[in-house]
């Protein structure tokens, strides 16, 4: 997530299902319009406090993460109360009476989190994190990954990638690598949007020189 300090310019962005606690990387990012982070490690809301003055901020996805805790409302409230100009939270419109209730229940955060967890990308193994990792299902993993990527695709202009083609560069692998590789796809979707003609016919060469070798080697495997 620490790339998004390089992107001030980036209108969405998604990293569910990727092990970050930290959100102060993103609050530079001043043209954000849509983030989601469902089913990550963010542990308090006081991580909102590095999305308050992102003016732009309709849509976010936070649900399933620690931070949402045992009471839907207060969490829902809170959120809100913070950040006012949300259109959708976790998928679910927001509504004038909910704002404005959201000023009575909701807890105004005035400072980021005392504490922070150490790492961002692979989290250090403890019982909840196994236990999550245990009810999260191959086939939920993929399909939630290949509706992310899809998204940044299309917001690319580019043709979604089909499921079976999503599934072949993604094999089973542990948790630390399949967060990599998602994390490494999708850096790369986002900074191509910030290139112009010139960057983007020079990333096509390196893609056909790229795809050329791993064709020259699967046919030497066979």
């Amino acid at each position: 997530i620490s790339i998004c300090r390089d992107l001030p310019n980036i209108e969405v962005i998604t990293f569910s299902v990727n092990g970050i606690s930290d959100l102060e990387p993103l609050n530079q990012c001043q043209n954000l319009t849509e983030l989601y982070l469902r089913k990550n490690n963010i542990a308090s809301l006081n991580e909102l406090f590095y999305l308050k003055n992102l003016p732009r901020l309709r849509v976010l996805w936070l649900s399933e993460n620690p931070c949402c805790g045992s009471d839907p409302h207060r969490y829902r409230m809170t959120v809100l109360r913070n950040l006012p100009s949300l259109q959708k939270l976790d998928n679910q419109a927001v509504t004038e009476e909910e704002l404005s209730q959201a000023l009575v229940d909701g807890e105004e955060i005035t400072a980021p989190p005392a504490q922070r967890s150490v790492g961002n990308g692979c989290p250090e193994t403890t019982k909840s994190n196994t236990a999550e990792s245990t009810m999260e299902t191959e086939s939920e993993l993929l399909s939630f990954g290949l509706e992310e990527t899809n998204k940044i695709r299309e917001e690319l202009g580019m043709k979604p990638v089909p499921r079976d083609k999503f599934s072949s560069f993604s094999p089973q692998e542990t948790d630390c690598n399949q967060n990599k590789r998602n994390n490494v796809l999708n850096a790369v979707l986002l900074l191509m949007k910030e290139l112009d003609a010139e960057g983007l016919e020079i990333v096509q060469q390196m893609v056909a020189r790229r795809l050329q070798a791993f064709q020259k080697k699967e046919l030497q495997e066979e």
